[in-house]
């Protein structure tokens, strides 16, 4: 997100209650949203199936591949009940600071409690201690892993119908088209909540996050009982994914001045993305790995512990400082007071540091990091790099719809900066 800058709309300005017609324009409109609501499960099944089924080989889709669809089985639910429960409970019971978030689209700050790093370390604990004591084994949640992801799918389905009827009992100002498959797609609530109980944070945080990482140590755990020894490759995985996963956490403050938070409505779209993609799809290389171990090179094991960690500290950089430019606006960068641009509206656009290279340098650390935690699982199959491959289209499209809102929204302001800014993602190249 390139608008960098708080709004500060007036308590007393701030409209409640009300629907502002919104524009069906992400995504393809209600067709994209029919598409992508029939696509984004298929996928995620079929990346099980040539996984854990053939080997990780790309299979024609056909009838022959309904034998190898996985279906629900009593522990797994079990296994899923039990651990949506607790994270809730730990959401709910453990202390956590509560934040204010920005103002967001109309105008409101709302308070967020913030306990994901403790709630971590207390889940990896417990994990590492039900494991040691063999209640737990990481041949039991590979044997449960397909079951698990379509209790997740159906989960999605049945969690998204209840958040677009839930968000018509909002009192704020939503934005909605009035076109069911649409708004069941994109939601008709920005921020949905059961009393203080944030929904779109906990299931994108402890939900997506969090199970992501448990589901990687998990094959981890599984390729051990499977070959008595944990491959490098793995190593570097779970090493790569846990730093991200922990430092998400440790600057778990800087998700509330993201896009997902403060502008995108909660449906279907990131439901969907938080409950099955994140934490199945995310961990790809992980399931692959219980199966394959490729032989890495040091000279290859430093490259990418270099490409990983060089994405990282671009992707955290610019991101801290698009953050102390929202809550800090004289903090300096880069040892240098900020620039920016001051727009018509009354908010800034900030042109210092990484956001004064690209729009979204942000982005390409990002992508270097996917890049670092396929590429140790060696060539010979596509379905371990889908994270990569989906990822980069993902966040093209994302700063492209950023761009039209933000073109519309501050107009001449919006061309100015994009002359000043030149670059949209890769500083000199695009």
């Amino acid at each position: 997100m390139t608008d960098v800058a708080l709004d500060g709309v007036p308590a007393a300005e701030q409209a409640r209650g009300k629907v502002k017609k919104d524009e069906a324009s992400h995504f393809g409109g209600p067709a994209g949203a029919v598409l992508f609501i029939t696509l984004l499960p298929l996928i995620s099944l079929y990346l099980w199936i040539v996984i854990h089924r053939h080997g990780g080989a790309l299979v024609l889709p056909g009838p022959s591949l309904l034998g190898d669809i996985p279906w629900p089985t009593p522990r797994a639910a079990l296994f899923v009940g039990g651990w949506l429960a607790f994270q809730v409970a730990l959401q709910v019971l453990l202390p956590g600071k509560v934040v204010q978030g920005i103002p967001q689209r109309d105008g409101l700050r709302i308070p967020y409690k913030l306990n994901g790093l403790a709630s971590l370390i207390v889940t990896l604990a417990l994990g590492a201690g039900l494991y040691a004591a063999g209640l737990v084994t990481g041949r039991a949640v590979l044997a449960e892993l397909g079951p698990m992801l379509a209790i997740a799918v159906l989960c999605a389905f049945t969690f998204s119908a209840f958040l677009y009827l839930y968000g018509f009992s909002s009192t704020r100002t939503e934005y909605r088209t009035e076109i069911f498959i649409y708004d069941y797609f994109m939601g008709t609530a920005l921020n949905p909540r059961i009393k203080d109980f944030d929904l779109k944070l906990f299931f994108e945080s402890k939900i997506g996050m969090t199970t992501w990482i448990v589901i990687t140590f998990a094959m981890a755990a599984a390729q051990y009982e499977r070959d008595g020894s944990v491959s490098l490759a793995m190593a570097l995985v779970c090493l790569f994914q846990l730093w991200y996963v922990a430092d998400f956490y440790v600057f778990e403050n800087a998700m509330l001045t993201t896009w997902d938070i403060n502008y995108e409505n909660y449906g279907f779209m990131l439901l969907f993305g938080f409950v099955v993609w994140m934490p199945f799809n995310f961990s790809l290389q992980a399931q692959y790995l219980v199966y394959h171990r490729p032989e890495l090179s040091i000279p290859a094991v430093l490259g990418i512990v270099a490409l990983n960690f060089a994405g990282y500290y671009v992707f955290r950089t610019s991101n801290l400082q698009k953050h102390a430019f929202r809550t800090h606006p004289d903090a300096k960068i880069w040892g240098k007071p900020p620039t920016f641009i001051q727009t018509q509206r009354g908010t800034k656009l900030l042109t210092s540091g990484w956001w004064g290279l690209a729009r979204h340098t942000n982005y390409l650390g990002d992508l270097m990091m996917a890049l670092a935690w396929c590429l140790p699982t060696g060539i010979s199959h596509v379905p371990p790099y889908f994270y990569f491959i989906y990822f980069a289209p993902l966040l093209i499209d994302r700063e492209r719809r950023d761009h039209k809102v933000c073109a519309k929204k501050y107009g001449a302001d919006w061309d100015t900066y994009c002359k000043k800014v030149k670059y949209r993602i890769v500083p000199f190249v695009y």
